[in-house]
């Protein structure tokens, strides 16, 4: 019997894999109302159903286990071992960052030419360090909540060396320039709610990341961004 989670992990794993609505339309020749209708059941022949699940790289077994279930639980803090592995590979770092986003490492693959046995590997040990599941069809997702915060110092260390001057490097007087500063006086409890408020921000920039991943819009480029607050140093006020 064909459930509602079933076809849930279904357009979830296509998705995973590329295929918009209109690939699917031009696959099987078909109209767009009909890839409608099979992705919510309906009028889904048992045969369309294992062409759709393999397209996905999955199998009916796949679907049934529900393989996009989530585990049963999300870590949010990395162990100390787990960080430091991390920090000592630039490759092995970023992918976990792209899956801890939501996104795919194939796109990273391609994206930055990678070959695929270093990829692998990368992903193998990304695994064995329990920070990744591996799925079927080739799929990847996060044991650990992309809400994480990097309390230990050897991420830390890794955005000083790899991210910071980047940011430092940038013209801020540039014309396409995308940046906001504010100067405010607060109070230590204050200065507490503006941190929280720039954690709600990092989720709403996730969101927004998830939300035009669904959309299967073409064209996507890797952005950075950086939200800081400081104590401000007034001297060259005082010395004019």
């Amino acid at each position: 019997m064909l459930t509602m989670t079933m076809l849930a992990s279904l357009r979830q794993a296509l998705r995973a894999a590329g295929w918009s609505n209109a690939r699917l339309v031009d696959h099987f020749q078909c109209s767009p109302s009909t890839i409608k209708r099979w992705l919510t059941g309906k009028g889904l022949a048992l045969d369309k159903l294992v062409d759709l699940a393999n397209l996905a790289g999955l199998t009916l077994a796949d679907l049934t286990r529900g393989w996009d279930a989530p585990p049963t639980k999300l870590f949010s803090e990395l162990t100390l071992a787990q960080e430091q592995a991390l920090s000592e590979d630039r490759l092995l770092s970023f992918l976990f960052v792209l899956l801890l986003g939501g996104e795919r490492w194939q796109d990273a693959e391609h994206d930055l030419g990678l070959a695929p046995a270093r990829v692998e590997q990368a992903l193998d040990r990304l695994h064995k360090l329990a920070l990744i599941d591996r799925l079927p069809g080739g799929r990847c997702r996060p044991l650990i909540d992309r809400a994480i915060l990097w309390r230990k110092s050897p991420m830390r260390s890794r955005f000083e060396q790899e991210m910071k001057q980047q940011f430092i490097d940038m013209d801020f007087g540039a014309r396409h320039a995308v940046y906001a500063s504010e100067m405010v006086k607060l109070s230590d409890v204050a200065a507490a709610e503006l941190a929280e408020l720039m954690e709600a921000y990092r989720r709403d920039i996730h969101q927004l990341a998830a939300d035009d991943r669904a959309a299967n819009r073409i064209t996507r480029r890797w952005y950075g961004t950086l939200t800081a607050m400081r104590a401000l140093d007034l001297g060259r006020l005082r010395t004019g």
